[in-house]
């Protein structure tokens, strides 16, 4: 199959750990498969993942030492390191005054960094937020699942 964009991704710390979630509910097992697609992109070089150094502290901070090896071995695929700085610190205390969480406000902040087409999350709070205020953001958010639905149902369309 042709890959008729390059996208810009990021894929937030909720993302990667789904990978590691036991796979007993569907849901679970749909947005799993929709990473590990999405990576495999990644690493064919079809699309560039954005990651951050907000990414990077949460992966460190994970207790489970097997998986923090393993989440660090698929950092190596990100195409770019958007690091935290002064003006992804001020995005994202901006971000927080509407009421989204510190560090996924430090993901969008550092994702709009990037120039991310779109951030990655399995977490339903952060989406609904995202949603509620999508004008305000300077790319999308979307569930992995869904959104790779999209994009292979809009490939489909531009090749049949």
């Amino acid at each position: 199959m042709q890959i008729s964009q390059s996208w810009k991704i990021y894929l937030d710390t909720c993302c990667l750990d789904r990978l590691f979630d036991p796979q007993i509910q569907e849901r679970i097992r749909q947005e799993t498969g929709a990473v590990n697609t999405i990576l495999s992109r990644v690493d064919a070089g079809h699309w560039s993942w954005i990651a951050s150094g907000v990414l990077e502290f949460e992966i460190v901070q994970n207790p489970d030492l097997e998986q923090r090896a393993n989440l660090e071995d698929l950092l190596r695929l990100a195409y770019e390191t958007v690091l935290v700085g002064t003006t992804e610190i001020a995005r994202s205390d901006y971000l927080e005054s509407l009421g989204f969480k510190r560090f996924d406000a430090l993901h969008i902040a550092c994702a709009e960094s990037g120039g991310t087409d779109v951030l990655l999350t399995t977490d339903d709070k952060l989406l609904n937020r995202a949603t509620r205020f999508r004008s305000r953001l300077r790319m999308r958010v979307e569930n992995p699942y869904t959104w790779l639905q999209e994009v292979t149902a809009n490939e489909h369309q531009r090749y049949d």
